[in-house]
C-alpha cells in the first residue's frame, strides 16, 4: 500500500484540495476492492502543528501526524497555499528540507495549483516542467526563473514529481495517480463516480489573458498600451519601436524580460483575447470576428486561436456561447 502524506500548510490553504484528495484517493481504495484488489492508498494528513487554524478563521484542520513523526512516506501531496508569497514560505519553511529528504529517499511529490510555489522552493523543480494556475504564471516565472513553467498544461509528470494547473484541475492529476497505482480501469470508474473528464490535458480554454502589467518598465507598458489600443489593425514591431523612439532589438529585449512574451506573441494574445470575447458574447460568425481583430487570413487566425486556447474558434464558441446554434 502506498503511504500518502497530504501536507497541511500554515496560513490560508485550499481545504478543497485537502478534503478532495483525501476523499478521491480513499474512494479509489473502495473501487480497487470492487475490482477484487487490495487497497492502494494509505492517506494521512501531515502538519507542522497539532491544530492548524486557517487564516480565514472558519476552519481548523487536525493532522493525523506531525511532520517530525513521519520518517518515511511514498507520496507527498502539496495543496494550494493562498497566503501571499513570500509570507507563505516563511510560515511553511520547515516543510522544505523534509520534502527534499523524502524525495531523495524515493518518495514522489505532487503539487496542486499554487502549491507549486512551495514545491519550487525546494529546488527540485529546477530545469523541470511545472504547471500551476494560469493567473499566477507571470509571477511564478519571475519568482522561479529556473523552473520551466508550462501554464497551458493541466498537469505534468517527470521523475516522480507531479504538478497540476489551476483550481479543480487537481482532480485530473488525482485520476492520473489512481491510474498509475491502481490501473486504468480503476481510474475510469473514479472519473465516472466523481464526474471528472478523464484525459483532459490543457487548461488553455480557461485562460483569461489580462496582460502582464505588474512590472516596473514604463516604456514596455507604453508598448503594451499601443498594442491593446490597435489590436484590430496590423501593427508591426518596427512601428511600435519607432513610436517609442527605440531600436527594435532593445524594445524586444526589454519587452520579453518584463512580460515573458515576445512582442509578436503579445500581439497575438491580445487579438485572440478580443476574439474570445466576441465569440463568447456576440452572434457574429468566425470570419466576422477574425476581421474585427485584425486577421485577414482564416488559416492563420484559426491556427493561432487553437495554439492559444486549445480549441478551434467554432468549438470555443460552442463551449462558451449559449446562442451558438443561432450563429452561422
Amino acid at each position: 500500500m502506498k503511504h500518502v502524506s497530504i501536507l497541511i500548510p500554515e496560513g490560508h490553504t485550499s481545504l478543497v484540495n485537502i478534503a478532495g484528495t483525501h476523499q478521491v484517493l480513499n474512494q479509489a481504495n473502495g473501487i480497487a476492492g470492487q475490482l477484487g484488489r487490495k487497497p492502494v492508498f494509505d492517506v494521512k494528513l501531515v502538519g507542522l502543528t497539532k491544530e492548524s487554524r486557517q487564516d480565514i478563521g472558519l476552519f481548523t484542520v487536525n493532522p493525523d501526524y506531525l511532520l517530525r513523526d513521519v520518517e518515511k512516506t511514498d507520496l507527498i501531496i502539496i495543496p494550494a497555499i493562498h497566503t501571499k508569497w513570500p509570507d507563505a514560505l516563511e510560515r511553511n519553511r520547515d516543510f522544505i528540507p523534509w520534502i527534499i529528504n523524502q524525495y531523495n529517499n524515493g518518495a514522489e511529490v505532487a503539487s496542486l495549483c499554487v502549491g507549486a510555489y512551495l514545491l519550487a522552493s525546494t529546488g527540485l523543480m529546477n530545469g523541470r516542467a511545472c504547471a500551476t494556475h494560469w493567473a499566477h504564471a507571470a509571477e511564478f516565472r519571475r519568482t522561479f526563473p529556473d523552473v520551466h513553467l508550462v501554464d497551458d498544461k493541466i498537469m505534468t509528470a517527470e521523475d516522480g514529481i507531479y504538478t497540476s494547473g489551476g483550481a479543480y484541475s487537481y482532480l485530473n492529476l488525482l485520476l492520473y495517480l489512481i491510474e498509475k497505482n491502481a490501473g486504468r480501469d480503476a481510474a475510469i470508474v473514479a472519473s465516472k463516480v466523481f464526474m471528472i473528464d478523464i484525459d483532459k490535458d490543457s487548461q488553455s480554454p480557461f485562460i483569461i489573458f489580462e496582460g502582464q502589467k505588474d512590472h516596473g518598465d514604463e516604456l514596455v507598458k507604453e508598448a503594451q498600451q499601443i498594442i491593446e489600443k490597435s489590436y484590430s489593425e496590423r501593427v508591426s514591431v518596427n512601428e511600435i519601436a519607432a513610436e517609442l523612439a527605440m531600436s527594435r532589438r532593445s524594445l524586444e529585449r526589454r519587452f520579453k524580460k518584463a512580460t515573458s512574451n515576445t512582442i509578436v506573441q503579445y500581439i497575438q494574445r491580445v487579438k485572440i483575447e478580443a476574439a474570445k470575447h466576441q465569440l463568447e458574447t456576440s452572434r457574429k460568425n468566425v470570419n466576422e470576428v477574425m476581421y474585427e481583430v485584425g486577421y485577414a487570413d482564416s488559416k492563420s487566425f484559426r491556427t493561432v486561436f487553437r495554439n492559444v486556447t486549445g480549441l478551434s474558434p467554432v468549438n470555443y464558441r460552442k463551449k462558451y456561447n449559449p446562442n451558438t446554434e443561432k450563429a452561422s
